[in-house]
């Protein structure tokens, strides 16, 4: 993992400008573990982790005013000193706006300026310290630091809403760790803190002008090509020497055998349209986008393509197949690692502790198994149908937007994979009540909902997109939550929505689109730690601040046509001059997915039973172990129960078993080494209950 990490203290405590951290119990100095310090007291900032020389850019105006840029980032360093500049008046937009994915943090004088991104892949928390607060880019160091306790609301919000703003808040796993929102930055001034948005918030009362689509795609092709084209431009990095040889293996095994990447720039190749487009367009570009020379194949304008082959569940020969031709392309060297039963879902589930909770955790051993055979640069096309589909509460913005006729398409597609002559009426219907209902209407449906259990919903195509059509829906887990559990994050959802009178500023699509999306980033964040390979730097283009603009400025005409993505990735690959796509290419394909997940949950049925016979959940009062045992029975047997629910509950618990597990702590000079949930989880009812103090909830 890596993160920064700082503080800003009040006037009244500023400490001595030598050392930073001045503040550590017995002489010794309070500072992160492994850090490097990027400027000192009194409102220091460091770097942690295995972070690479170019990856840190720290350009100072005076003694005062600089800015420190973490990540990737096409930016001079006179482009920093002028955003810097900018910054010290209040505008904050600019400091997203460069090509890449980094943070940035600006100090003028005492107010220091954090800015989150768009996605919410490279999140910012901060919480309350000596008097001032801290803050990181991730929430562990800072629960370490006030020895924080687990927040059982935002733990039940995240199994049964985790779509919904209004129930998980601003709030972390960890009490009084707060989460900045994508889109905002955080202010400090001498220890206050503030939260700014800086995107420019459209006007529900009049209609946005409509878009060209084709300078809308021409945006989106030029964001991912420059997003692509600033990490070929980064310096290459090759991962620590080989060792040796080893009896009957190559260079190629023996690196993965010992979790080396590949040197040079690498990508996926599933034969789905995102992972291809980013393939061809970094082995396209001018510059040596492959293996550098005398490492590895010697191909020095080569890249490395991996694909992934199922061996234990069929349903993928049509993208297999794909990938291959796309593989013949003379600029890729292309590598296929194949995956038996031990590279299924859950059946693998030992891993490090990541920052945060999320549903990947259940895959994150198959995805190294791909990712330890890529390179130490290595596109991944995740993010992609998150900003380029279209949500199927868009339909609903296209009614608020008069535009009717736009709707005969996608339900017409629709009607087809139903067979039934009553779907245009029910998804007209559907989306005519979304596009009349009031934001806070929806929350107070879905409080009910979760009151009276009602999780029942459609089936098929039809279903699921009809079950979308709304503000706010139960998650896949909360079926299974205790009726407490649901009683609380009721209570939130009807809190949220007497502060919500004025809705949350959006249509309901592009809100539902937007928090779809951050589900997304989260959880690809915590694939990234789970599934880290050492030297290795995962990019997801998709997720850049710059990719994701352009891709909300599509016209919802374009948006809701079927095969939307792959028509508008077709087009950004003919304006990069690639033309000669196999035939099928974009087709989308998830059953593959889907089986692999019930396969994997079958065969590692028992030791997930045994994992539910005295779990954590249970004990902080969320579920009952019973419930969830009989519901892994029941999956594992073939009952339609949904697969992403039970993956929820059993990432979850891991979560919890390996953060109580651990013994370190992320800080030197806290008494007694503190850390986060000192106390455990103490087994208890009422853990949930409105107003319980720190000291019962430990």
């Amino acid at each position: 993992m890596r993160w920064l990490v700082g503080w800003s203290s009040t006037a009244a405590r500023a400490l001595g400008a030598e050392t930073a951290g001045a503040t550590g119990y017995d002489g010794e100095t309070l500072r992160p573990v492994g850090s490097h310090l990027l400027w000192g007291d009194p409102d220091p900032l460091w770097a942690v982790g295995d972070w690479r020389p170019d990856e840190v850019r720290v350009v100072h105006a005076d003694a005062q005013n600089r800015i420190a840029v973490l990540g990737i980032c096409g930016a001079s360093d006179e482009e920093l000193r002028r955003g810097l500049f900018t910054a010290r008046g209040g505008a904050l937009r600019h400091l997203t706006a460069w090509p890449g994915s980094y943070t940035a943090v600006v100090q003028a004088g005492r107010r220091i300026t954090v800015c989150g991104d768009l996605a919410g892949a490279r999140p910012v928390f901060h919480a309350p310290w000596e008097g001032g607060t801290a803050y990181a880019t991730a929430a562990l160091p800072l629960a370490d630091l006030t020895e924080a306790n687990l927040d059982f609301g935002h733990l039940a919000a995240l199994l049964a809403a985790p779509e919904v703003p209004a129930a998980l808040r601003d709030t972390t796993p960890y009490e009084g760790v707060r989460r900045v929102a994508p889109g905002h930055a955080l202010v400090l001034r001498a220890g206050a803190r503030e939260i700014a948005g800086y995107e420019p918030v459209a006007s529900l009362a009049v209609a946005a002008p409509p878009a060209d689509p084709d300078r809308a795609v021409d945006a989106v092709r030029d964001a991912l090509v420059e997003a692509v084209r600033v990490r070929l431009a980064a310096p290459r990095h090759v991962p620590g020497l080989d060792p040796g040889p080893v009896p009957g293996m190559g260079p190629a095994e023996r690196r993965a055998a010992r979790g080396m990447p590949v040197p040079g720039i690498g990508a996926d190749l599933s034969g789905g349209p995102a992972s291809g487009t980013l393939a061809l367009l970094a082995a396209g570009l001018p510059g040596r986008p492959g293996t550098l020379l005398g490492h590895g194949t010697g191909a020095g304008e080569r890249l490395l393509a991996v694909t992934f082959n199922d061996l234990a569940v069929g349903g993928r020969e049509a993208e297999l197949e794909r990938a291959g031709a796309l593989a013949a392309n003379p600029r890729l060297h292309h590598v296929v690692v194949t995956g038996a039963e031990d590279t299924l879902p859950y059946a693998d589930l030992d891993g490090p502790l990541t920052d945060e909770p999320g549903p990947s955790l259940v895959t994150a051993a198959r995805h190294r198994t791909r990712l330890a055979a890529g390179s130490a640069d290595h596109f991944t096309g995740h993010g992609a149908r998150q900003v380029l589909d279209a949500h199927p509460a868009r339909l609903a913005d296209l009614l608020l937007d008069r535009q009717r006729r736009h709707l005969v398409r996608p339900v017409a597609a629709l009607t087809r994979a139903d067979g039934s002559v009553l779907v245009p009426a029910r998804v007209y219907g559907a989306a005519r009540r979304l596009s009349r209902t009031p934001y806070r209407t929806g929350l107070e449906a879905l409080a009910e909902r979760l009151m009276r259990r009602r999780f029942d919903e459609p089936k098929g195509a039809v279903g699921a997109s009809l079950a979308a059509l709304t503000w706010a829906r139960p998650g896949p887990a909360a079926r299974w939550l205790t009726g407490e559990a649901l009683a609380e994050v009721s209570v939130l959802l009807q809190t949220g929505a007497d502060r919500a009178a004025g809705g949350p500023g959006q249509r309901p699509g592009e809100f539902r689109a937007r928090t779809v999306l951050a589900r997304h980033a989260a959880d690809l964040r915590v694939l990234e730690q789970a599934a880290e390979v050492r030297s290795q730097r995962l990019h997801a283009p998709f997720l850049d601040n710059q990719v994701v603009r352009a891709c909300r400025d599509l016209p919802e005409a374009l948006r809701v046509k079927p095969g939307a993505r792959a028509a508008v990735l077709r087009t950004v690959l003919e304006g990069a001059g690639v033309t000669d796509l196999p035939p099928g290419w974009g087709t989308p394909s998830h059953a593959s997915s889907a089986a692999a997940a019930r396969t994997g949950l079958r065969l590692a049925a028992d030791s997930l039973v045994d994992l539910f016979d005295t779990p954590l959940l249970a004990d902080a009062g969320l579920v009952e172990a019973r419930v969830v045992r009989k519901a892994l029975r029941e999956a594992a047997a073939g009952e339609p129960l949904p697969l992403d629910g039970l993956a929820d509950l059993v990432s979850l618990e891991l979560w919890l078993r390996r953060l109580l597990a651990r013994r370190g702590t992320c800080w030197t000079g806290t008494p007694a080494r503190a850390r986060a949930v000192p106390a455990g989880i103490a087994p208890q009812r009422g853990a949930l209950r409105a107003g319980a103090t720190p000291s019962n909830r430990s």
